[in-house]
């Protein structure tokens, strides 16, 4: 008898567990059509999409299994929420890079590069990093770079390690310290002329900037963006680990680090607008690269994509992690071109010197 009532038990609160997953998945389904600026829980539901996703499917093979009437909650749930599923995992195992391009592609690198702190607090290797960073850019055999949080001064002129092969840059020098002389922001270098530039500021974040490039008879526009972080800073991060640990302290952590995840879900929110009203103004061809700080289960990704391509679902395989701290599901690192190129190759080059992950693209115009 004490057994029958226990596996009843034991069956509801499973029952019970599913149901609250599934409400949480379909919540997060609701990314695309919900701007967090309006309703900023969506972003929070967005984070954990892929555990939600291997939750669900493990009650699936489970109910399979126990009670096979049961495995149509998780079933349904999944089909419901297959938008959430395409952009999670990518599924293109052995397509590989070959350095070789084709003679018609345009080689992309986008990267974030923590304004070449690196990974370590030593300061004398810390002075070796705008070296290393800009000959590990050089060694993929890019056309086109975008940086996120570049820097240059007067006495560490960063742009000019690019050398010859770059004479065309596009800098936005959003922020200024020591009399103007240190500058930093988003930075676009090409091998082919420049024909125009634009800039939309963001404020208390770096600017959404473009370039118009000229190679023989194409002119393509490229974007590239840096969007409202975190803002999460050292004590930040042993504030999570406080989280982790059960500290008495987390209680006082969680609630600084809501504050600040809870206002940059907002301010990506109306970010993500502006930049897909820019996108939409484009005369040419054009691709987005950047940080944009949110992973592909938010409104920030779906509502700047729109019909574009995304280059690592296109060529890429498993989930893409781009950023290297806090959890190994954050792909916040995007190449997103429009319709009018064909991905012909992708890779993603973990060098150690960020805490981000460099995306390496080769797209081809369709004639």
């Amino acid at each position: 008898m004490a057994k029958s009532v226990l596996r009843r038990l034991t069956k509801t609160i499973l029952i019970f567990l599913n149901g609250v997953i599934a409400f949480l998945f379909l919540i997060a389904c609701l990314s695309p059509y919900i701007n967090p600026a309006n309703w900023w829980l969506n972003g929070f539901t967005g984070l954990i999409v892929p555990y939600l996703i291997l939750l669900l499917l493990f009650f699936l093979i489970f109910w399979l299994i126990v009670k096979p009437a049961l495995s149509l909650l998780p079933l349904l749930t999944l089909v419901l929420g297959w938008q959430q599923l395409g952009v999670v995992f990518a599924w293109h195992p052995g397509e590989g890079f070959t350095k070789e391009k084709k003679a018609d592609a345009w080689r992309f690198v986008d990267w974030n590069v923590q304004s070449f702190h690196g990974l370590t607090n030593n300061k004398e290797v810390r002075k070796l990093i705008p070296g290393e960073v800009v000959a590990s850019i050089l060694k993929q055999d890019p056309d086109v770079i975008c940086l996120q949080e570049f820097n240059n001064a007067a006495n560490a002129n960063n742009i000019s390690l690019f050398g010859k092969n770059f004479p065309y840059h596009y800098f936005s020098r959003d922020y200024l310290r020591a009399g103007k002389d240190y500058q930093s922001g988003c930075i676009i270098l090409s091998r082919f002329p420049i024909v125009d530039t634009g800039k939309i500021r963001f404020p208390l974040a770096e600017s959404l900037i473009y370039a118009d490039i000229k190679r023989g008879e194409d002119t393509i526009r490229v974007f590239t963006t840096h969007l409202q972080s975190f803002k999460f800073v050292k004590t930040d991060y042993t504030d999570i680990e406080k989280i982790r640990d059960q500290e008495d302290e987390n209680l006082m952590a969680s609630k600084s680090i809501f504050r600040k995840m809870k206002l940059a879900f907002s301010r990506r929110g109306i970010q993500a607008n502006m930049v897909r009203t820019e996108m939409d103004k484009s005369p040419h061809p054009s691709v987005i690269c950047g940080d944009f700080n949110d992973v592909p289960n938010s409104y920030t990704y779906f509502h700047i994509r729109g019909n574009r391509q995304d280059a690592f679902l296109e060529k890429g395989f498993a989930i893409g992690r781009s950023f290297v701290s806090l959890a190994p599901t954050l792909r916040i690192d995007f190449v997103l071109p429009d319709q009018q190129f064909a991905v012909s190759q992708f890779d993603m080059v973990d060098e150690d010197l960020s805490d981000h992950i460099m995306l390496v693209t080769d797209l081809v115009l369709k004639k």
